[in-house]
């Protein structure tokens, strides 16, 4: 994986790490979009947060982000009417409507130079209309300005489509980088440990009134039990020259769909998305790299690059109190690849949460809310693969042996009688690492594409050379 477009074109202040005990109003963990926006809300309400991050401000997912601003967040409104009713499917419209605009208002009031561009936003089918006009039909039943078409910018003719207005994207990190001067941040501070509103990190300690998980995927098994409730997925992007103008943004809805999003004279070309850990084959920037000579045959790839986002159980965001036996403990995950707007819906609603107001749309987004109906069977699945990825760590045996893997590729082989995760870079040189993840034990999976061990249970992610990419673990690969 290469660095994305909004990392090549952005130099983010850097922040020294903790090294006293301090006094907060409130601890954010997580230095992204969701826990800048919330420390921002809450400082501006008067109260004092600080920001504990692992790595660096917009180290995570923030960086890439194709970053659309939109309440349009696929097939989900006749959903939700559907398994929760009007009024909180109405919440839901409401929450994200106000999110683009409050980024609007925000952007205006500070001045903010990040590219911000309203832009309609698409969804489209290419086999059929029905499913289309049902959510247009919900939609404009929530108050949501959404019209049906067969009329679109794309490079191929689609059977249908979906036209939201009003919605916007922007360059994120830019944007990041304007809320930051204001804040209290310490960068390379992972929280090791909380004991009730006492955070423990490398070389230092943080007492705080409240504290608000936004680190993407919460590292705290119990409570919460978020490792259950969530997995995740890996999409993946290419920004392209020369690729046409797009007015609008665009969401395929059928299973191979692809994104597209204009950013100036780039054109950000996505899909690909799979389960975490489940891209044995890999190809799938190879795929993108064939649309894209084939719709633009003169288009010039300028970076590639891929994003996670965590899955929720029935397509809601958890955002509000982290558990009921933690109070002053709040949550902020499961963005479901919508994490521009989720993220303000979050640093909206946890900032009246941690003041003491009432917010109307708070209950839709509630980490303790279970449905049956609309929960049971994901629950179910996401067991099974928990159950199949403990499975093989323990009984599966290695795939390969040393000898035959070939040069420039990973596998499971057998090494020292061991079973191990091999990979054997361009000059044939060996990286061995523990193929038994250190959250859970479940056994990671190579992904070709970013040459990465991954996790297919609960989506951890760690490098050839065993270093930890993504949470919910917190610790490296052993290695050799």
């Amino acid at each position: 994986m290469t660095d994305s477009l909004w990392v090549k074109t952005t130099e983010l202040p850097s922040y020294p790490p903790l090294r006293e005990e301090i006094r907060a109003d409130v601890a954010v963990i997580g230095g992204g979009m969701a826990g800048i926006l919330t420390a921002t809300f809450l400082a501006k309400a008067g109260l004092h947060p600080v920001v504990l991050e692992a790595e660096q401000v917009g180290s995570g997912q923030t960086k890439n982000t194709t970053a659309k601003i939109t309440s349009q967040h696929g097939l989900l409104y006749a959903h939700l009417i559907e398994q929760f009713g009007e009024d909180l499917a109405q919440q839901y419209a409401h929450a994200n409507q106000q999110a683009v605009s409050q980024y609007r208002t925000l952007i205006a009031e500070q001045d903010i130079d990040c590219a911000f561009t309203l832009s309609p936003a698409y969804l489209y089918s290419t086999l059929a209309e029905e499913p289309l006009v049902q959510e247009a039909q919900a939609a404009r039943r929530l108050g949501i300005d959404a019209s049906f078409t067969r009329h679109t910018e794309l490079p191929f003719s689609v059977r249908a489509a979906l036209r939201f207005d009003g919605q916007g994207h922007f360059h994120p990190l830019h944007f990041l980088k304007a809320l930051l001067s204001s804040l209290e941040i310490y960068e390379h501070t992972p929280v090791l440990s909380i004991d009730q509103n006492q955070l423990v990190t490398p070389h230092g300690i943080v007492n705080a009134e409240a504290v608000v998980f936004a680190c993407h995927y919460p590292f705290i098994n119990s409570p919460g039990y978020y490792f259950i409730r969530m997995h995740q997925e890996r999409s993946y992007v290419l920004a392209l020259e020369n690729a046409g103008n797009m007015e609008g943004m665009y969401l395929g809805i059928d299973e191979s769909g692809l994104s597209f999003r204009p950013y100036g004279t780039y054109l950000l070309l996505g899909g690909g998305s799979h389960r975490s850990g489940e891209n044995t084959a890999g190809g799938r920037y190879e795929r993108l790299r064939r649309l894209a000579q084939q719709y633009w045959p003169k288009s010039r790839e300028v970076a590639a690059w891929s994003a996670q986002d965590c899955m929720t159980l029935d397509g809601i965001p958890y955002i509000g109190p982290f558990s009921s036996s933690t109070p002053n403990w709040y949550v902020a995950t499961g963005f479901q690849k919508w994490g521009m707007t989720s993220s303000m819906v979050a640093a909206q609603l946890l900032t009246d949460q941690i003041l003491g107001r009432k917010n109307p749309d708070a209950a839709v987004f509630s980490p303790q809310r279970f449905k049956p109906s609309a929960s049971a069977k994901m629950l179910i699945e996401e067991t099974a693969h928990a159950t199949t990825g403990l499975t093989k760590t323990f009984f599966d045996p290695p795939r390969t042996e040393l000898e035959t893997l070939p040069i420039g590729h990973g596998g499971i082989v057998e090494y020292n009688g061991q079973k191990a995760g091999i990979y054997k870079d361009e000059k044939g040189e060996i990286f061995v690492v523990s193929v038994k993840c250190p959250h859970l034990g479940c056994q990671l999976e190579w992904n070709p594409d970013e040459k990465s061990w991954d996790c297919p249970c609960h989506g951890s992610r760690f490098d050839y050379k065993g270093n930890l990419l993504d949470n919910p673990a917190q610790t490296d690969l052993p290695h050799k």
